[in-house]
């Protein structure tokens, strides 16, 4: 049984308008989410993030019972009673309180990723400082702005479909009755590679929804610039872009990046116009692990760090208020990057990277780019309904 959003309307009065009601734009109310804990291993603070194997624990889905299956007979797969629980769950469910399952993935390996192994850390990045390669668009061997797949990603992501076929042959997992994807081509192809071709429901088929919100931490790196809309759309006819997705990138400057508190601002916006909107309960989301790590953040969620292919799914309760925090636009950071490869990079220094050059001490200050600015990007009025 699915719940539909209009069941979650502020009061009785506003249930003729509720489809059009948009509690992400002004006044219209605030959703608070909280991560429901004690159904996977991932809510587990016991739990290695790093060692985590999706394929060899259902997901991480726990073994236990639920009170939603006391009494019921018949050889039910651990899925098919935890599906019994989540519906339970909403059957009982307070009035403006609703329950959905978000299956996270975060994309296969890409040439970002590879380049980053191959020069290291230090010279690509490290958190906040940007010190060389990862501003450039590639090197003479390959590119990596809006980085595709390496042939070690595309496996990955064919991990996760034969894993998902399997699941669904032996296990019976609820289908996702909703796909959303970040904009960015590794995430395109991996959603692409995980589902395209799975013995799907004709009601719920495979037709990605592509919101720009979903996207990887918006900083100065090339690989995080997404390509244009017509790109996009030629890359995957049958994708759902969102109409509110410009034809360029209007969010990367390569100026400024998001700090945590901009990128959890931004990732509690989408959530929150899936949440308004859609009123499916399973919903896969194919993202990056800076994004995922945001919203997880905003879940109320336990820091879990996702291996490039894998999948978690958390279970969430969305409590629909009338009033909440006002909604932030936090400021962004400028960014220094080294004019040549850096020497080093050090976390303790105030700009991070270690340039070659004859400063002060053997360390040169990195480089400002140019037209510096740490206001947050202005995200289109549509996006805080979409």
């Amino acid at each position: 049984m699915m719940y539909s959003s209009v069941g979650f309307a502020f009061a009785a009065a506003a249930l003729a308008s509720a489809q059009t009601l948009n509690l992400t734009n002004s006044t219209a109310g605030y959703i608070n989410y909280t991560t429901v804990t004690g159904y996977f291993l991932q809510d587990e603070s016991t739990t290695n993030a790093t060692a985590f194997d999706y394929t060899a624990t259902n997901f991480g889905l726990l073994n236990r019972t639920y009170p939603a299956t006391t009494g019921l007979t018949g050889n039910l797969t651990q899925w098919q009673k935890f599906e019994a629980q989540v519906n339970a769950l909403n059957a009982d469910a307070p009035l403006n309180t609703a329950y959905k399952v978000l299956f996270m993935g975060r994309h296969g390996e890409g040439y970002h990723n590879a380049a980053q192994t191959y020069y290291g850390t230090p010279a690509w990045n490290v958190r906040e400082w940007d010190c060389y390669w990862a501003e450039l668009n590639g090197n003479a061997t390959v590119s990596w702005d809006d980085a595709d797949l390496t042939p070690a990603g595309v496996a990955q992501a064919e991990v996760a479909n034969a894993f998902w076929q399997h699941e669904i042959t032996y296990q019976h997992i609820p289908y996702p009755q909703s796909y959303y994807t970040s904009p960015l081509t590794r995430c395109l192809r991996t959603a692409n590679i995980t589902f395209s071709d799975l013995d799907l429901p004709e009601y719920y088929p495979f037709v990605p929804t592509v919101r720009e919100l979903f996207r990887e931490s918006i900083d100065i790196h090339t690989c995080d610039r997404r390509s244009n809309r017509t790109y996009i759309h030629n890359l995957f006819p049958s994708y759902n872009i969102d109409p509110s997705l410009t034809e360029f990138d209007e969010l990367w400057n390569d100026v400024t990046g998001e700090t945590s508190a901009a990128q959890d601002a931004r990732s509690k916006k989408v959530l929150d116009s899936v949440f308004d909107t859609d009123d499916h309960t399973w919903i896969s989301i194919t993202s990056h692990s800076g994004e995922i790590a945001s919203i997880l953040r905003v879940l109320g969620h336990q820091a879990f760090s996702l291996n490039t292919g894998a999948v978690i799914p958390v279970l969430v309760e969305a409590k629909f208020l009338p009033t909440g925090p006002a909604l932030s636009n936090p400021l962004y950071t400028t960014s220094t990057h080294c004019a040549a490869p850096p020497v080093t990079s050090i976390a303790t220094l105030s700009q991070g990277c270690v340039c070659s050059g004859t400063g002060v001490g053997g360390i040169t200050t990195p480089i400002y780019n140019a037209t510096m600015s740490t206001a947050a990007p202005s995200y289109p009025t549509a996006y805080y309904g979409m």
